[in-house]
């Protein structure tokens, strides 16, 4: 017996990569980062495969108004480590925030994305800005 319907295979060509805009003013960390990264993969996308590269371009803006919940703003720490004896680097939220608070964003995302080789690409899809200000304003449509 012949099935009526097949599932249409997917091509690289095919892939249409749509742009969307997230105001991460006054919302809690780990829940936009979970929302950003379904978008970088294109998990929302009716043609989403997991062997190609599906997913949209991502602008996320107000960086510098993003909260965490509970103490973390008091605890939480980033690593890095270059590979050399002493080469190890510990730096605290609040001097992160002071900094480079995209960098919260960008470490936040990468962790919840899948470890391989479309990662670094899709982070490349992420664009971040601390304010209301951003280079994409061509990009969404005004309605």
């Amino acid at each position: 017996m012949k099935a009526t319907h097949s599932t249409k295979p997917v091509s690289e060509k095919d892939i249409k990569r749509n742009w969307h805009l997230i105001d991460v003013k006054g919302k809690v960390l780990g829940r936009v980062a979970t929302q950003i990264a379904k978008l970088l993969q294109g998990k929302g996308k009716t043609d989403y495969v997991p062997y190609l590269d599906c997913g949209d371009n991502v602008v996320v803006v107000n960086v510098q108004s993003i909260v965490v919940t509970g103490q973390k703003s008091n605890d939480k720490t980033y690593n890095h480590y270059s590979g050399y004896p002493g080469g190890l680097r510990t730096f605290s939220y609040a001097d992160l925030m002071q900094t480079n608070p995209g960098k919260i964003i960008e470490n936040a995302v990468s962790g919840m994305l899948p470890k391989n080789t479309f990662r670094s690409d899709r982070l490349r899809r992420l664009f971040i800005f601390k304010d209301e200000n951003h280079t994409f304003k061509d990009k969404f449509k005004k309605s």
